[in-house]
């Protein structure tokens, strides 16, 4: 299966909306800055320079209407000189106005009307020369009262572009600054979403292919990882469902050759067996003691094997689902007894004393009384095996109403097994070191109750440490008052 949409192709699509979301918010800051700067450009080279013209030119008037008086109070020609300046650069102000207009910036009408006003006056009033010093060719008192008033009418008008202005700039800043928290807000969102989806998506699939792995150990791949993807991920889960179908089938092939090969074996060893025991029982005739002794030990080993043999066969009708359970209820201080006295010679045998706590008024369980005693067997046989000449087993027995199951325990003390192996002793075939050292089996004891108890509904786990013994439990239902 080819991906659809891979990693890579969400990893970029993610990254594209991120990356769009901040060249917008970029672009929507570079917006306002820009008209930001043209709004203070604006403010800088119009409003500041009509408000310092403006003022240069009510200065003029006022020197112009100052020196007049100077002149008719003392009839000096300097005066006349500074009138004369002072409307020169009077002139020289509209003249920087007009510029202004011309460059495109908007000035205020009333400098066209005050313009008029000013080349409306006779030329003898305008173009005042040194010579001309008296009273008649003198600009009137009024008129320069009127232009100062029209100039600071102006500057009034300037001064309120320059509040608008200020305010357009301070809203300007104030909303370049909300829109870039908002734009980083969303921004990072889509991030956050972008990464928490992405990390699902992978986690997702991960986790599925995990539970599958996991699976395999305990023989539970039958159910296919869920393929939830269509990129690199659903490939892998794809190539895992194949594996555990071409697994399954190997195992199940392993597992009919076995069970062919053990069945094949089992019939024509059984005859050997029954052969050396008539020898042994000199039915054949009779034998000496050296015979009667490598015969025995041959029997003993043939038996080893039958046994053998047996579990293998176990082993694979409890896979294939042919074993036979007959519930019924089933006495649970009896069973622990007969259990007990089944194992009781081999625990004298090495002295080892097997306590049993049962509460006086435990409840019946539910369960196949034949293949409980197996399991039971299994693990009392276990704690026998793996306990020193002269140590203590401890039986429990205790109900748990909440599951309404009863808990049995198996405790020994051992060596213990390692932390890292307990998950590993109920597979099939697997032996702990220490089970190397001191077991002849192939480790199929732990897995066989393993599987009798599942098909009992019941569960089985360990408690162990090194040095420190273990301890063995397992779970069955509590049998019903209508059982």
């Amino acid at each position: 299966m080819k991906p659809v949409f891979g990693i890579t192709g969400k990893l970029f699509a993610w990254f594209s909306v991120f990356m769009l979301m901040f060249y917008i918010t970029i672009l929507i800051l570079y917006l306002n800055v820009q008209k930001i700067v043209k709004i203070s450009e604006n403010i800088v080279n119009k409003n500041y320079e009509i408000s310092s013209v403006s003022k240069r030119m009510i200065d003029n008037l006022i020197t112009m209407e100052n020196n007049e008086k100077k002149y008719h109070l003392l009839k000096k020609d300097d005066y006349v000189n500074y009138f004369i300046s002072a409307r020169k650069e009077y002139e020289g102000n509209f003249n920087k106005i007009f510029q202004m207009e011309s460059e495109g910036n908007t000035v205020s009408p009333l400098w066209n009307e005050l313009y008029k006003d000013y080349r409306g006056l006779p030329d003898k009033l305008r173009d005042l020369k040194t010579g001309d010093a008296h009273e008649a060719v003198w600009i009137p008192e009024k008129v320069i009262n009127e232009w100062i008033q029209t100039i600071s009418t102006i500057r009034a008008e300037n001064e309120q572009d320059v509040q608008a202005a200020t305010r357009e700039l301070n809203q300007r800043g104030r909303l370049s600054a909300r829109n870039g928290l908002i734009g980083l807000g969303i921004s990072s969102l889509v991030g956050l979403i972008g990464l928490l989806f992405l990390s699902y998506s992978m986690v997702r699939p991960l986790k599925e292919l995990l539970k599958g792995i996991r699976s395999i150990p305990n023989n539970k791949s039958d159910t296919p990882v869920p393929v939830i993807s269509n990129d690199e991920f659903g490939e892998l889960a794809v190539a895992f469902n194949e594996m555990a179908i071409q697994l399954k089938k190997e195992e199940l092939m392993r597992s009919d050759f076995i069970s062919m090969l053990s069945h094949e074996i089992r019939t024509p060893l059984t005859s050997i067996r029954e052969s050396v025991n008539l020898t042994v029982e000199e039915v054949m005739g009779t034998i000496n003691e050296r015979q009667k002794k490598f015969l025995e030990i041959a029997s003993k080993e043939i038996g080893r094997i039958c046994d053998l043999l047996n579990h293998l066969m176990q082993v694979s009708r409890l896979e294939s689902g042919a074993l036979m359970i007959q519930r019924q209820s089933v006495d649970t201080a009896l069973f622990i007894s007969t259990c007990v006295n089944n194992l009781k010679h081999v625990a004298e045998a090495k002295t080892i004393s097997i306590e049993t706590h049962i509460p006086p008024d435990i409840p019946s369980f539910m369960g196949d009384p034949k293949h409980l005693q197996q399991v039971f067997h299994n693990l009392l046989d276990n704690a026998l095996k793996f306990s020193d000449h002269g140590s203590r087993i401890s039986i429990q027995i205790e109900p748990d109403m909440e599951s309404k199951s009863l808990v049995f325990s198996v405790s020994d003390t051992g060596p213990g097994i390692p932390e890292e192996e307990q998950g590993l002793i109920f597979s099939k075939y697997y032996q702990a070191v220490g089970d190397r050292e001191h077991a002849d089996g192939v480790g199929l004891g732990l897995n066989i109750s393993k599987k009798i108890l599942e098909a009992h509904a019941g569960t089985v786990w360990v408690s162990s440490k090194i040095g420190r013994g273990s301890t063995f439990f397992f779970r069955l239902p509590i049998a019903s008052e209508e059982s």
